[in-house]
């Protein structure tokens, strides 16, 4: 195996993380100002943005599904139980010791097990249930004639948006505070502004890649 600097993130993938970054931010600040926390923002605006950032989301992760299937980079996000314990253990204790991490980054696997297994969680279920019910929610006023007992079911979706959102605000804390550790804060952020990251390459990878896309090589300082 080499390391070599490769191209993993391709510019639709940062797009994306990006735009994500900035409509989740604004529909936490905007939901924890819903449900009282803050009064940083008035009401009826914050309904207003809110819904506005809500809908671009899912937009962006329907066009974003599309582009994982058709280009079948879907394959980085299905976990494995190999490798599991061992990063586990490692963001449990083994990182406080200043052990190295124990998953290598290759090619064709970019997230460890652990990434891999919590993305695949989001994407399969909280997401779908902050989708769902945030559609509920919105469309309550064309449902609601038409069904029994509306108000338990308003109080249950609002409940049920609420609890997902909060994983997912749980998410974004441990998320935050995983760029701090290991390599720091910069060696982690960086390859989602630039694309570039190490990876270890086989020679076939290696020959691969300098035959069928030299542009995603770094060249090597010499």
């Amino acid at each position: 195996m080499t390391k070599r600097i490769v191209k993993v993130y391709p510019r639709f993938e940062r797009l994306w993380h990006w735009s994500q970054v900035i409509l989740i931010v604004t529909l936490m600040v905007t939901g924890f100002g819903l449900n009282g926390v803050h009064s940083l923002i008035p009401f009826g605006p914050a309904v207003m943005l809110h819904t506005i950032a809500a809908l671009a989301l899912l937009a962006l992760w329907i066009f974003a599904t599309f582009w994982l299937f058709t280009t079948g980079t879907w394959k980085q996000f299905v976990p494995t139980l190999q490798g599991m314990m061992q990063v586990a253990l490692y963001y449990a204790w083994g990182v406080f010791r200043g052990e190295k991490h124990p998953y290598k980054k290759v090619l064709w696997r970019k997230h460890n097990p652990l990434q891999a297994a919590t993305y695949f969680g989001l994407k399969w279920f909280v997401f779908p249930a902050i989708w769902s019910t945030g559609l509920l929610y919105l469309t309550y006023n064309f449902w609601a004639g038409a069904v029994p007992n509306a108000s338990f079911w308003i109080w249950a979706i609002a409940n049920l948006h609420l609890l997902a959102a909060y994983v997912i605000a749980a998410f974004v804390i441990v998320h935050v505070y995983l760029l701090t550790v290991g390599h720091g804060f910069r060696a982690h952020v960086e390859p989602m502004i630039t694309g570039y990251d190490e990876v270890d390459l086989t020679p076939e990878q290696e020959a691969y890649l300098q035959a069928d896309e030299p542009w995603r090589l770094k060249p090597q300082e010499s």
